[in-house]
Parts: structure tokens; sequence; C-alpha cells
């Protein structure tokens, strides 16, 4: 079963940018970002579906980007990249890589993400 390998967490001073990747060996229907910051509940950050389009909440529009590097190879190794920049000490949290394996996001949404990286942390200081 692939696996979800996150990586690029760290620490940042608030307007500061940080790179997040997720790296996997086989295509899906959606992959996206999630984080839980302090005290509140999980949230969806960002999703993209298999054509690569991708869709933003509202408290990241603007200073996140994603992007997709998919390798044509037998094995479908990608890794989705999370660019975060001006960075606000409220995007603390830990960062989670999510993805189904065939739904769209929309369905996914609705019936459960069934794979989950381990997570990495984010801190921002002011």
């Amino acid at each position: 079963e692939a696996q979800l390998a996150e990586s690029g967490g760290g620490s940042v001073q608030a307007g500061g940018s940080l790179r997040l990747s997720c790296a996997t060996s086989r295509f899906y229907g959606c992959m996206g970002w999630f984080r839980q910051v302090p005290g509140k509940e999980r949230e969806e950050v960002m999703l993209m579906e298999k054509n690569d389009q991708a869709t933003y909440a509202d408290f990241v529009k603007g200073r996140f980007t994603v992007s997709r590097d998919a390798k044509k190879d037998p094995l479908n190794n990608q890794t989705l990249h999370l660019q975060m920049n001006n960075l606000e000490p409220g995007d603390s949290g830990v960062y989670y890589c999510a993805a189904h394996a065939w739904a769209g996001c929309e369905l996914a949404r609705r019936i459960g993400f069934g794979r989950w990286g381990e997570g990495t942390q984010v801190t921002v200081s002011s």
C-alpha cells in the first residue's frame, strides 16, 4: 500500500515561507493538505483533483500555492508540494497530507479520505 511521506515542516518567523512536500508512489483521485492548529479541529487547507484543479481554503488564498511533481515512470511516483508564503502565527499547527484512492475531492469530503500522512509540524513565531 502506497504511503504518504510528508516533509518540509519547521519554524519560521511571521512573514516567512515554508514548503511542504508529500511524496507517494501512486496516483489518487484526490490529494490535499489539512491542518490541525491548537484548540481547533482539523481543517482543510487545499485539495487537488487528479486533473490538477485545486481549491484553497479562504484563509490561505493568495498565500499558499500547490504544485504537483509527477514522474512518468512505472511506479507513478509523485510529490505534492505546498508553498506557504507570508506565514502568520495562526498558521502554526500540524499539517497532514491526505488522499483518496479513487474518489474526486467533492466525494472524498463526504466519505472521508482513506490515506493520511503522519503529519509535519509548522511553527510560526511573531
